[in-house]
């Protein structure tokens, strides 16, 4: 059997480089003869609390330059127009984005889009041996609280900075920073006593169920997060009850604040890349395919099905059809009948290795969503046998398909956060980004500037970063930019805007780690 290519494409030319490359040179928004005021609040302070989407992450990685463009450093030039005062960050060591435990890389570097040998253009990791040691940690204050990969009730744990709990209860950037070994973020945040302050969090309590295809477990009813794991979806009274304290201790000393929504993270990129029907076949192959499979599309499920172990509904499910042309991958479903031991007894007798193959397996459809994670994986051979293709007649693990299942399990979380901090903002008289919004019109046809077009179009529509996840420096411009124009509203300020056009979007390169 031979499956000569698979249909992942990046939706890249070597224009986009020249595009990426060339960023136009454009006027600044700032008008030098204009007072800008900063109406009833106090921006000599700005303190910004969240994740790795407010410290200024992308392309995988935290980095020295990405840091600079982060959304709260983008705000805080615009502060000093009104009184704002100096924004310390945490700031890498370099611009390779790799971290160091003990002298061990413990997180890779940053990825750029690189060419390989037959002009194909794709993300790649940047070479290079990073110099930011983990251990090494950071004295003072920081303005820019955030903290890459932190669920919202992380950021009230005390020890999440201590290197002593590495590597399963702290977090190697907070280490780096934190005040002491026992403090938490907020604490450390809320000592400031910033005159104004940002938050940013709830991504992460949903993100990482959705990035590993819901290898997780949706912990909705369960109000004890010590017991969560990595990849569980946060209960949103939980999320509700330590969002409230956040806000509380931040707006303790503050004159004001802005609060951010979380976006749907299905549509982001990073689910965008990957075709579900990513399986393109010839007229034989396909036909071996089916030849192969018959026995379980007609003898196998319809002797389930007059057993009344599965549904006639189960059946069609199950079934699995290869065509000329472009196929839907295979894949685990776990809401599915699990048939693994049934198919190993009477009157099937099957080896208990293909047992697991067939237990939960059906085709994908247009509903289900492939993670970018798998855009390599797809294709390629299990112990080098040609016959057993991930995808093909080898399922996709639960890790490399969000199901729709799954993707309303994400949703309905995602929709409880966000009634929470509309209503919190609300309560306290706060500005309020609706960044769903946002980034659901940059996904549906853009946002134009003065410039182009931010789209959510993998590489090309500069938006989003190369790990299809966070954003650009010109994505980090947009986010602040709304920011500003509903800080404006809320407290009279006249904060001046950026230019879009003024900020990077994908960096390329050939120096890449072979």
């Amino acid at each position: 059997m031979k499956i000569t290519y698979l249909k992942i494409s990046f939706i890249l030319s070597s224009i986009l480089i020249l595009i990426s490359s060339c960023e136009p040179e454009l006027d600044p928004s700032v008008e030098d003869d204009r007072i800008y005021e900063s109406g009833n609040a106090d921006f000599s302070n700005f303190v910004a609390v969240g994740n790795s989407l407010t410290a200024g992450f992308m392309d995988g990685a935290l980095y020295r330059s990405g840091q600079m463009s982060s959304f709260p450093n983008i705000m805080a030039g615009q502060f000093e127009f009104v009184g704002g005062g100096e924004f310390n960050q945490p700031l890498m060591n370099d611009d390779l984005g790799g971290l160091l435990f003990n002298g061990q890389k413990i997180a890779q570097n940053r990825l750029v889009l690189a060419v390989d040998e037959q002009g194909n253009p794709a993300p790649a990791e940047l070479a290079g041996n990073p110099t930011t040691e983990v251990t090494n940690t950071l004295s003072g204050s920081f303005n820019n609280v955030g903290v890459p990969g932190a669920r919202s009730f992380e950021l009230t744990v005390n020890g999440y900075g201590n290197a002593a709990n590495l590597p399963t209860a702290a977090n190697p950037y907070f280490v780096r920073f934190a005040s002491s070994p026992d403090a938490s973020v907020i604490e450390d945040a809320a000592a400031q006593n910033p005159s104004f302050f940002s938050l940013w969090i709830g991504n992460n309590d949903v993100l990482g169920y959705a990035t590993n295809g819901g290898a997780g477990e949706d912990q909705t009813g369960n109000t004890d997060p010590s017991t969560y794991g990595p990849n569980d979806i946060t209960d949103p009274n939980v999320f509700a009850q330590v969002y409230s304290g956040l806000v509380n201790s931040l707006n303790e000393s503050a004159s004001g604040g802005v609060l951010f929504n979380i976006p749907d993270v299905t549509s982001i990129p990073f689910f965008q890349v990957v075709p579900v029907q990513a399986v393109p076949l010839d007229e034989q192959t396909a036909a071996q395919l089916n030849a192969q499979f018959n026995l379980y599309n007609t003898q196998i499920l319809g002797g389930l099905a007059q057993a009344g172990i599965i549904s006639q509904n189960e059946v069609q499910q199950r079934q699995i059809s290869f065509s000329e042309g472009d196929n839907f991958v295979t894949i685990q479903d776990e809401n599915l009948t699990d048939l693994t031991t049934i198919l190993q007894g009477p009157p099937f007798n099957l080896d208990p290795q293909t047992a697991q193959t067939l237990g939960q397996l059906r085709q994908a459809n247009s509903s289900d969503l492939i993670p970018l994670t798998a855009a390599s994986f797809i294709g390629t051979t299990v112990n080098d046998d040609p016959t057993l293709i991930n995808g093909v007649t080898v399922p996709l693990g639960d890790q490399y398909v969000l199901t729709s299942e799954e993707q309303n399990k994400v949703q309905m979380a995602t929709n409880a956060y966000n009634e929470t901090i509309a209503g919190i903002a609300q309560q306290n008289e706060l500005a309020f980004v609706d960044v769903n919004a946002i980034l659901t019109q940059v996904n549906e046809g853009g946002i134009p500037y003065n410039g182009g077009t931010l789209t959510s179009e993998f590489v090309s529509g500069d938006s989003f970063s190369l790990d299809g996840i966070h954003l650009t420096p010109k994505g980090n411009a947009l986010i602040s930019n709304r920011a500003i124009e509903a800080i404006n509203a809320q407290y009279g300020s006249t904060i001046p805007v950026v230019e879009i056009g003024d900020y990077k979007g994908i960096t390329p390169s050939n120096n890449v780690a072979q």
